[in-house]
């Protein structure tokens, strides 16, 4: 088993566990938590597929799209985080 299949089945299974939390947690947070973990085994498989037999150079492409959707998923977390505690702002206040 060569070491960028071990990497590509690595990132595959991330994906894979963070779909099936997104699929399957009630509590928003964990979702929320479980789409980051999604979008980092995305992101992993990019930099797997850009890799190179040594002598070549790696293609920057998909790098450079890895590095955009890590600042993407940084910001649209802190978006929807504020949007969690809102909404549950507005659900404990309407429980009162």
């Amino acid at each position: 088993m060569t070491p960028d299949m071990i990497y590509g089945l690595t990132g595959i299974a991330v994906f894979a566990i963070g779909l099936a939390g997104a699929l399957c947690a009630q509590d928003r947070l964990r979702r929320l938590l479980a789409l980051k973990l999604c979008s980092m085994g995305a992101g992993f498989l990019l930099v797997v597929a850009a890799w190179r037999v040594p002598p070549d150079a790696p293609d920057p492409v998909p790098h450079a799209l890895v590095i955009t959707g890590i600042v993407v998923v940084v910001s649209a977390t802190a978006v929807a985080l504020a949007l969690i505690r809102r909404l549950q702002s507005l659900e404990t206040r309407d429980d009162d």
